[in-house]
């Protein structure tokens, strides 16, 4: 586990005092603001929040006793709302999140951040004293790790994240996933084979890339690769690029179910016959597999038991129980359809 940030050699965490010295009002008039309090003006609601935000604050909380429920998680997505609203996989995980915590009289709060403000307002939301913290779609290096640290809100992570941490993570198979999309595809006698990787910033695209590049450095065959940002519309701009740098590929893995079905709408469009010019298999086995023309071969990954599982992670942090150990890993499959 991480040591504490007052532990020696370490800066000590702001404190409430900090923060008003740094906004040039009272402690009392900063504590007023954290609470909600009316009898402040916005013009000094304004300095304390941004005192806050500058000096990374965070109300400690006392380590909580052992409770039966009744309580709130917050799940913080690390994502746009328009992203979390159009990608199946964050209903399927909370799904199945929130299946695992109503029975122990936890309610399920969700939370979309992207830019600074929304960190911001997460964090305070943080502070009114959530039971613990799921936190889904890491970019990099999570800004809001430090707060949950400075907090000490029991935290379990929703893959392995980039940068370490002592907080419990529960992840798939990303890296078996890809391996095995491509052996099916040279199996199936492919060898013109082209990926479209995730985002650079986020650990699960690292981990299927080097999956794939690796199944395909195995037998000497050279990969073909470009990003999107596992959306749709990425996948079609992504595939369109592949195809022309490479316009005799036979064969594309994309990192996510939505890029895939964007492949197939540029393919369609380029008169490329699926699978018999180029085979296309995707990742996630999110309904929309099952829709696209042809249906989609992919990677089924668990993702309504990671949900659950790290739900029940989160209430043994919250209840004393024995801890997690700190990596989880859920097998994938391969879900072969008309597509490859």
């Amino acid at each position: 586990m991480p040591a504490p940030a007052d532990a020696v050699g370490s800066p000590p965490p702001p404190t409430l005092a900090d923060v008003a010295l740094r906004a040039g009002v009272s402690t009392a008039t900063a504590s007023r603001v954290l609470t909600g309090s009316a009898r402040v003006s916005e013009e000094t609601n304004r300095r304390v929040q941004e005192a806050i935000a500058q000096l990374g604050y965070v109300r400690r909380r006392a380590p909580r006793a052992h409770r039966s429920g009744g309580g709130s998680i917050a799940a913080i997505v690390t994502e746009s709302s328009q992203r979390f609203f159009s990608d199946p996989f964050f209903a399927r995980l909370l799904h199945g999140a929130s299946r695992a915590l109503a029975p122990a009289g936890y309610q399920l709060a969700f939370v979309a951040v992207q830019d600074r403000s929304e960190y911001v307002a997460a964090a305070r939301f943080v502070q009114r004293g959530v039971d613990g913290v799921l936190l889904v779609s890491s970019h990099g290096s999570d800004p809001l790790m430090p707060v949950l640290d400075t907090a000490r809100v029991p935290t379990v992570l929703c893959g392995r994240p980039l940068a370490e941490h002592g907080a419990p993570y529960v992840d798939t198979d990303n890296y078996g996933g890809a391996q095995a999309a491509v052996h099916h595809l040279l199996a199936a006698g492919r060898q013109r084979i082209g990926t479209i990787a995730g985002p650079r910033d986020m650990a699960a695209s690292q981990d299927r890339l080097r999956g794939f590049t690796e199944a395909l450095a195995a037998t000497g065959l050279e990969p073909v690769v470009d990003l999107g940002d596992f959306s749709l519309e990425s996948g079609e701009r992504a595939m369109t690029r592949l195809l022309r740098r490479r316009p005799d590929l036979d064969a594309v893995f994309a990192a996510s179910d939505l890029m895939a079905a964007g492949a197939l709408r540029s393919l369609r469009r380029a008169g490329r016959r699926v699978p018999d010019d180029v085979a296309v298999i995707g990742f996630d086995d999110d309904p929309v597999a099952q829709y696209t023309h042809p249906p989609l071969s992919t990677i089924r990954q668990p993702v309504e038991e990671q949900g659950s599982t790290m739900a029940r992670h989160i209430l043994a942090l919250i209840e004393n129980r024995t801890p997690p150990g700190p990596r989880t890993l859920l097998p994938t499959t391969l879900v072969c359809r008309e597509s490859a």
